[in-house]
């Protein structure tokens, strides 16, 4: 797939439905594609404009005086803000909008692969073995789903390794990074499968499906749909995995959400009792232990994973307010903070991640779905 600092939206049916038998209070109108006169129609609430760089964003309004902006590249919310005008993500200062990188901020997606893995071992093999062809990324994968994602050695695959270097974001001229780590769900366009408001309240739906560049790295066909719902100070995110395929497939995944914090008076309340994999300070012999903490502070680096975690964590951000994440179907959490790794803006932001670490498996036509939603209290 190329990449598009300006992707072109799918020319899509208007599908508009209301039923009169359901409640007033609960009557939900859907809107997906394009009016008889050209001009593309959404649900109330929902528009779509040109964001930084060029590349399109979706802009969700709720009457409530709450905002969010989804970009399609990455499927990545890159801002919420509640009424009070308080944006509760962070995007830093050196990302990038150029639709050959993902973007560094928000809640981008980590998806089939999070962490460093075989997928962008096998691509770093591709390209040794033909860097002259510009079609290189369109041989054969060596990897199968089998070897690459259940080997007993876990832990070197879902992400216990080093987590990326900023140094890795930067410094690409021209064609995208194809040795990413994370997977490729957040450095591809998605398109918009549908749009409906509910009580007043938009959502939309994005859709990323298989092509010759996903299966460049994973050679499976799989449908994600990602739908983002605004309230008035909260925010919901449901993630469904589909296997369109006729053989079973496996993947991890993670929500990489960076909330903007004050880092000095930043806690996470719920995680005690946790077993925790620890990557400070040997990112590649991670510690085993268990979290003794009733809060998780962020004196210095970190970066930590939590198996087994609570469905809902309590966030205080330093800056007074406290945000209630919580999930179903992401088993697992993970908190960052790069400190002096990223010395111009640490301070400002904290990882609080959802995350499924041990690998799912999917047989034909199976799903799988994750939700998380975050709420100001």
């Amino acid at each position: 797939m190329a990449a598009s600092c300006a992707p072109t939206l799918p020319s899509l049916s208007i599908v508009s439905s209301s039923s009169s038998n359901s409640p007033r209070r609960f009557r939900r109108s859907r809107v997906v594609a394009m009016a008889s006169a050209g001009k593309k129609v959404y649900a109330p609430g929902v528009a779509v404009s040109e964001g930084n760089g060029g590349l399109q964003k979706i802009d969700l309004k709720s009457p409530h005086g709450s905002e969010a902006e989804i970009y399609l590249f990455g499927a990545c919310v890159t801002s919420f803000k509640v009424p009070n005008g308080k944006d509760l993500l962070f995007v830093r200062p050196d990302a990038v909008f150029n639709g050959q990188k993902p973007i560094s901020g928000g809640i981008p997606h980590c998806f089939p692969q999070f962490g460093p893995g075989p997928m962008q071992q096998e691509q770093r093999y591709q390209q040794r073995r033909c860097p002259s062809r510009p079609d290189w990324k369109e041989a054969k994968p060596v990897l199968t789903g089998a070897r690459s994602h259940t080997r007993p050695d876990w832990k070197s695959q879902m992400g216990v390794q080093d987590r990326y270097h900023p140094a890795q974001e930067g410094n690409l001229t021209g064609a995208r990074d194809h040795t990413r780590p994370h997977g490729f769900a957040r450095n591809v366009n998605w398109s918009i499968a549908d749009s409906e408001v509910t009580e007043g309240d938009p959502a939309v739906t994005l859709e990323l499906k298989d092509d010759s560049y996903s299966r460049s790295m994973w050679d499976f066909s799989f449908q994600a749909l990602y739908k983002v719902s605004l309230h008035s100070t909260s925010l919901s995110t449901t993630l469904k995995i589909t296997n369109m395929d006729e053989k079973p497939f496996s993947f991890n995944s993670a929500l990489h959400t960076y909330f903007r914090a004050s880092i000095t008076g930043v806690s996470v309340k719920g995680l005690k009792g946790c077993k925790t994999l620890n990557k400070d300070p040997d990112p590649k012999n991670p510690l085993e232990g268990k979290e003794e903490r009733e809060e998780v502070t962020f004196p210095g680096f970190v970066d930590c994973i939590y198996l087994g975690a609570p469905s809902e964590l309590i966030l205080d951000n330093g800056l007074g307010d406290k945000i209630a994440i919580s999930n179903s179907s992401w088993s697992d959490a993970v908190l960052w903070n790069p400190h002096l790794q990223m010395e111009a803006c640490y301070k400002d932001f904290v990882c609080v991640e959802n995350a499924k670490i041990e690998t799912v498996q999917l047989e034909p036509k199976q799903s799988w779905v994750a939700e998380q939603k975050i709420e100001l209290v």
